[in-house]
């Protein structure tokens, strides 16, 4: 039995829900950020999520050294979280990406973007290299923020 090719198997994934995210952490006056689109509930009990992020970006030593991350929700089409946080983007850029945009913490001192309608809040409960592209990350969600559109 044959199996599918890879157009198909990129078809078949591309009906799986994807929202975007800018995944942030900060530590030791550091702060970063990075679009990812691949968010997921992981476990009711305690509260998990999952994370699949891009190798090789400045966010994964904040993260391992921080324990922390926060998941801010965006409008795809918001043109300033592309250009601050897009995969595309020098991840080594000097500078502060936030220094533009009003942020504050919430639990675990991770930058949150005010203008995200979601945010959730996590400490790292796990890491998985993946041997892949991405990494995976588990975080437990300790603080979360939902804007309401009324």
């Amino acid at each position: 039995m044959d199996g599918p090719n890879d157009a198909e198997l990129k078809r078949a994934l591309a009906h799986l829900p994807t929202t975007t995210y800018v995944l942030t952490s900060a530590y030791d006056g550091e702060r970063a950020g990075v679009l990812v689109e691949w968010v997921a509930p992981a476990a009711s009990e305690p509260l998990l999520v999952s994370v699949s992020v891009l190798k090789g970006h400045s966010i994964e030593p904040l993260i391992r050294d921080s324990h922390a991350f926060a998941l801010c929700r965006v409008d795809p089409e918001d043109r300033l979280i592309a250009k601050k946080f897009g995969v595309r983007c020098a991840p080594d850029e000097r500078g502060d990406p936030f220094d533009s945009m009003h942020v504050r913490t919430l639990a675990t001192g991770s930058p949150v973007i005010d203008r995200s309608a979601v945010v959730l809040d996590c400490e790292v409960v796990r890491h998985f290299d993946l041997e892949a592209d991405h990494e995976l990350y588990i975080g437990q969600v300790v603080a979360a923020r939902v804007e309401d559109a009324d």
